[in-house]
């Protein structure tokens, strides 16, 4: 579990947020934006790592960690992975170790991956904070899909389909983001961002720590 790799008196640890939502809610966009606005402490987004081949323009290290199917299952068996999954005969994962290195250095991270893997990722490391992105109405969400011009209409119906099904895991989430307007909903998501660092137990610790090295 991600809790005992990192050293439970580090009081400076960065917080994990794991971000999910329906195809066409806007969840890329509004974590691109947290990244760009919120200075401190500060927030990266998790690179994934998968097995298939780069698309035209990815880059290693930058859109994902390209790997073969063998190094990948060797990490599975390491315990290297917070989560994974086989999605068309190819791997894709979240490396722990860079999110143990990120979280100890006081940098919050994001992670913006599907329900099952939001929460696997909870599974392992219970203090992460999930956060559910959804469109205001379904109506809403099929013009956001349309108006991208790059699905078919029965591609379209079958991930207004899929939505429905991913909305019945809201409630396992620790917050919804409404994104109707979008300058309202990156406002929501950077309280959600700043409430989590005020929290009794990291004020707690944090003041407690700062009187004893004035004594």
């Amino acid at each position: 579990m991600l809790e005992y790799d990192i050293m439970k008196e580090n009081n400076n640890l960065g917080k994990l947020f794991v971000v999910s939502g329906p195809s066409g809610a806007g969840k890329g966009t509004i974590c691109k934006r947290i990244i760009e606005e919120i200075k401190e402490p500060k927030v990266e987004l998790s690179i994934s790592m998968a097995t298939r081949e780069p698309r035209e323009g990815e880059i290693d290290g930058v859109h994902y960690f390209f790997t073969s199917k063998e190094n990948f299952e060797e990490m599975i068996k390491a315990g290297g992975f917070l989560e994974y999954a086989k999605v068309y005969g190819n791997y894709y994962g979240t490396p722990k170790e860079k999110v143990v290195e990120k979280l100890s250095q006081g940098v919050d991270v994001i992670l913006e991956i599907d329900i099952q893997g939001a929460l696997n990722v909870k599974k392992a490391y219970e203090q992460a904070v999930l956060i559910f992105v959804v469109p205001p109405s379904m109506e809403v969400l099929r013009g956001r899909l349309e108006g991208r011009g790059t699905d078919s209409i029965e591609t379209i119906n079958m991930r207004l389909a899929e939505t429905l099904k991913e909305l019945t895991y809201m409630d396992q989430y620790d917050y919804v983001v409404v994104n109707d307007d979008l300058e309202e909903a990156v406002k929501g998501a950077k309280c959600i961002f700043q409430a989590e660092h005020l929290k009794s137990t990291d004020q707690i610790n944090n003041i407690v720590k700062a009187y004893k090295e004035e004594n």
